[in-house]
């Protein structure tokens, strides 16, 4: 009998421990189970663009309201540096006055972004990145939207069709998804191709009277999305 009741003391502080590492285990489970909110990082956007062009002293150049609207995937992450994408369809504008010519011109671009993203708490993020536009369609004045596959296609002639740059900004996440942001782009692309050096082809009324076609995209958003 002695030798039951020593077995049972023995046993006893095994038993008491085995459960505490189970009920351990077991939270762990749960806490390791429960997916964090937003894991995915999938969003949608639309916003405000405010556009005019740089290197363009000589033609009196001003700004245009346009607009924004796309997608993004920024995923959860722990860490302080993290990834952001973006596909935009973006309508941009600008306006201009020479001596002899004014104008205004809207462009058309889808956008992709690709930005790392520097997280400041769960509540500012700052984005820094590259962004590269393809035109879709060039429209001066009172000229009809250009295709790019009739002759008389001739504003979006006169553009190059690949825009690329960089991109900066922050945005703010106050709550549920929402999500509250501002950027700014510059452009390190030409906007115009280059005149033709043989002087055989004539700039039409759209194109700023000016022998330096050395313009670029200069764009700042704002806008709120909601990320699920």
């Amino acid at each position: 009998m002695k030798q039951f009741y020593c077995l049972l003391l023995i046993l006893f502080p095994l038993c008491v421990f085995s459960q505490q590492d189970s009920v351990r285990t077991t939270g762990t489970k749960q806490k390791t189970e429960q997916k964090p909110h937003h894991s995915l990082g999938l969003g949608i956007k639309a916003g405000l663009n405010f556009t005019n062009i740089t290197s363009a002293s000589s033609i009196s150049n001003s700004s245009e309201t346009g607009y924004q609207v796309g997608l993004f995937l920024d995923p959860s992450s722990n860490s302080i540096l993290g990834s952001r994408t973006e596909l935009l369809y973006s309508h941009q504008a600008y306006n201009y006055a020479t001596g002899t010519t004014t104008g205004k011109n809207y462009l058309d671009y889808i956008m992709l972004a690709q930005l790392m993203a520097i997280n400041i708490t769960h509540f500012v993020q700052i984005q820094i990145g590259t962004q590269i536009g393809y035109l879709l369609s060039a429209k001066s004045d009172s000229n009809k939207v250009s295709t790019g596959y009739a002759q008389a296609d001739a504003a979006l002639d006169y553009y190059n069709r690949i825009d690329f740059g960089f991109s900066g900004g922050l945005e703010v996440r106050p709550f549920m998804g929402i999500i509250v942001g501002a950027r700014y782009n510059f452009s390190i692309t030409n906007l115009y191709k280059l005149p033709d050096t043989n002087g055989s082809q004539t700039p039409p009324s759209f194109i700023p009277s000016t022998s330096d076609l050395n313009f670029k995209n200069n764009l700042v958003q704002v806008y709120v999305g909601y990320r699920f």
